[in-house]
């Protein structure tokens, strides 16, 4: 089990400087009034994750420290601290808190830091502090649910539960997602193949545009192209002032000189060639020159073509018939997705079915185990809290079936009646402070029976209580400190006197101010201590006789 070890508190309120240990079993709690046993409750709260009020900072000028050692052993909380980075020490956890000058706040464990976020995380598992102002947990829906829980060991099962819930979660939204997108695409569906049977329409080929524009710019000349052609084709070859027959009579010349000038031959050679070629040229420009056709019926083609090209082109923003084949396969691919959704839509709905049948026989195999655990709880609770002055006390857990949460199917509500002939109600609407205390009191009793708590602390719960009840409320504190480490803040000495440890908070001024200081009594300062408590200030044999009788019958009990 978990239990406090050893606090150490610095300059916080009324404390200069406080090193306390702490045993297992109960411990009891006592002092005059303002004497400052609730703020060692309330520096052991910072250690829990809560804010610290700037008033209990006792010197702003110097730092504020609250250290607690835990031992943790066979708690199972390895696992938390690997999640967390944290090192793991099975006999000793430290937990720092500091306030520095100026406000500002951090946290350590075990010297590493860690935020608030994880601080009050890892408090959960080690102390549980109860006081009158928090019984306002015992009328929330989740703390009474976790209590059934907790009594069922349900614990695996709710642990199979949420993982089940989340991935049946998981699985709605993202057929939510596929819906509202399956929707969406349906709406623009006649659109998109309004636009895809365009494309289609036209039978686009890569790079048409290219050779079309190519085409429109030949057949748009041929006029001006012919003229240029026959000027080219007479200048090569036309009359005796032409290219080929200067050619011919240069390469007659050389030739006549061969004889004479034998280098001459290749020149000869070479100019005979050119003529080859340039006559070569020539019927080649002229084979064009016949291509060229006045065609206006195929430039008007043309021209058609490209204009229903460049209409879709500035339709889709778009700069060649490429981009145009690239987004006529987008589209084949969204429609296609779009016809296919059903198919996706059918299997993912099949997947949230198989989830939500998972999710209910779990929940249906918890709800079996709560209603069962509710039943024996509710007896429980009653024998519980008749002996602690509320003998017509009637409690019952109503339970009824919800649709699926991350609970399961259940919902739960402890409810209860404090008066002969009274319906029950909400505990919420019903219960006094000090009644909520004694039936907060009654559930940690049965609790602690089967599941491993961590420290509980209880600050005044006892109030409003006296004798007969009063001892019963100690007696109760007393056995559930047989499994757990218990610590009680009193004023009563029939609470007290179950105490198998006493430490008494004592007030004193110093040339500094005044100061709190926390004793540990033993046995004889133990008794001495609950007479004065039966007696107030005018100590008497009578009260010690009663103190010792009352501590007679605690040991017995």
């Amino acid at each position: 089990m978990t239990m406090l070890r050893r606090l150490i508190i610095s300059n916080y309120a009324l404390i200069d400087w406080l090193e306390m240990t702490w045993d297992s079993g109960l411990t009891i709690i006592t002092g005059e009034t303002g004497a400052g046993k609730s703020i060692i409750i309330g520096a052991l709260s910072l250690i829990l994750g809560e804010r610290c009020d700037s008033k209990a900072i006792r010197d702003p000028e110097k730092k504020t420290m609250v250290e607690a050692s835990f031992d943790i052993e066979g708690f199972g909380l390895e696992s938390f601290f690997s999640e967390n980075d944290l090192d793991y020490f099975e006999h000793e956890c430290i937990i720092r808190r500091e306030i520095a000058v100026g406000g500002r706040s951090r946290a350590f464990v075990n010297d590493l830091p860690v935020n608030i976020t994880v601080l009050k995380d890892l408090a959960t598992h080690l102390v549980d502090i109860h006081s009158q102002h928090s019984n306002m947990l015992l009328a929330k829906p989740q703390f009474q649910l976790d209590v059934i829980d907790s009594l069922a060991g349900n614990l695996p099962l709710r642990k199979a539960y949420d993982t089940c819930y989340a991935e049946l979660r998981a699985a709605e939204k993202q057929l939510k997602q596929l819906q509202e997108d399956y929707a969406q695409s349906h709406a623009e569906q006649d659109y998109l193949q309004f636009q895809l049977g365009q494309l289609i329409e036209l039978k686009l080929a890569k790079n048409e545009d290219t050779e079309l524009e190519n085409l429109q710019q030949r057949l748009s000349n041929v006029a001006t192209l012919k003229e240029a052609l026959w000027t080219v084709k007479e200048t090569m070859n036309g009359d005796e002032q032409s290219l080929l027959s200067h050619l011919n009579t240069v390469a007659a010349r050389l030739e006549g000189t061969v004889d004479a000038l034998p280098e001459v031959a290749d020149l000869a050679r070479r100019v005979r060639e050119a003529a080859i070629e340039l006559k070569d040229v020539t019927l080649t420009v002229s084979g064009i020159e016949d291509d060229l056709v006045d065609d206006p019926a195929e430039l008007e083609r043309v021209n058609d073509r490209l204009n229903a090209i460049y209409a879709l082109e500035r339709k889709h923003s778009v700069n060649s018939v490429n981009d145009l084949l690239a987004i006529q396969q987008k589209l084949q691919a969204q429609l296609d997705a779009i016809n296919s959704s059903d198919d996706t839509i059918a299997a993912l709905q099949a997947q949230v079915d198989d989830a939500r049948r998972k999710a209910q026989s779990l929940a249906e195999e918890l709800s079996a185990t709560r209603k069962q655990v509710a039943q024996e709880f509710a007896h429980k609770m009653k024998m519980l809290a008749q002996p602690l002055g509320m003998k017509n006390i009637e409690f019952e857990v109503a339970c009824s079936t919800v649709p699926l949460n991350a609970n399961g199917c259940d919902s739960l509500e402890f409810r209860v009646a404090f008066n002969k002939n009274q319906s029950t109600m909400p505990i919420k609407d019903t219960a006094s402070g000090g009644e909520i205390s004694r039936v907060m009191l009654c559930i940690k009793a049965i609790v602690a029976q089967t599941v491993q708590l961590p420290t509980i602390i209880f600050d005044e719960v006892d109030t409003g209580v006296s004798g007969d009840v009063a001892n019963m409320v100690g007696e109760m504190m007393g056995d559930i400190a047989h499994t757990i480490q218990v610590i009680t803040i009193t004023h009563l000495p029939q609470v007290a006197a179950h105490g198998m440890h006493h430490k008494k908070v004592f007030k004193t001024d110093t040339a500094l101010g005044t100061v709190t200081g926390v004793v540990d009594l033993d046995d004889d300062e133990h008794m001495m201590e609950i007479a004065r408590m039966l007696s107030g200030k005018d100590l008497n044999e009578a009260a010690i006789a009663n103190a010792k009788a009352l501590i007679s019958t605690s040991r017995k009990s």
